[in-house]
This record gives structure tokens, C-alpha cells and sequence, in this order.
């Protein structure tokens, strides 16, 4: 059986599986699906929500193979509310 046969039983997993799998909040992945960057969920019955343990682990695979880099931090003096003490110091 090749990999686009729709008869292919693939083992899906639901949220709470997911979540042990993939540390992220809801919100994140939510947002990551919409963008196209996080393998889509589907339902299984209206209230059956679920990924495909495959996708994941791909999607796993390719996110250690290319590294994000991290976000810059804010530049706290900058801010308009809450300025930072002792700044004028110099």
C-alpha cells in the first residue's frame, strides 16, 4: 500500500496525545495550522477531533533538522509605561 492509498489505516492521535507529544499551547497550534506551518487537524465525528501521528512526527523531524532562531529581546528603554530606574544614570 503506497503512501496516498486511501485505505491505509494511519494511527491518529487526539489533543491530550498531542500535547505530550508536542509542547505548545492550543492557541500556538491553532494559529500555526491556519498559517500552513503545523500538520491540520480533522474530525473524525463532530466532536472528535484529531492529527495524524505521522504528520507530527514529520513535522518533528523537519523542525529539529532547521533550528528557528530565537526572538530578540525587547528593548526596555524604549517603553513608555514602566521606565526603566536609573537609567538617567550614566
Amino acid at each position: 500500500m503506497g503512501q496516498n492509498d486511501p485505505l491505509e489505516i494511519r494511527k491518529t492521535i487526539r489533543r491530550h496525545q498531542l500535547r505530550e507529544i508536542v509542547p505548545l499551547a492550543d492557541s500556538t497550534i491553532y494559529e500555526m495550522e491556519q498559517r500552513g506551518e503545523f500538520p491540520r487537524r480533522f474530525a473524525l465525528s463532530p466532536r472528535c477531533i484529531v492529527w495524524d501521528l505521522a504528520e507530527v512526527h514529520a513535522w518533528l523531524l523537519a523542525r529539529r533538522a532547521k533550528p528557528i532562531p530565537r526572538a530578540q529581546h525587547p528593548d526596555v528603554t524604549k517603553r513608555k509605561s514602566r521606565p526603566v530606574k536609573g537609567q538617567d544614570r550614566a
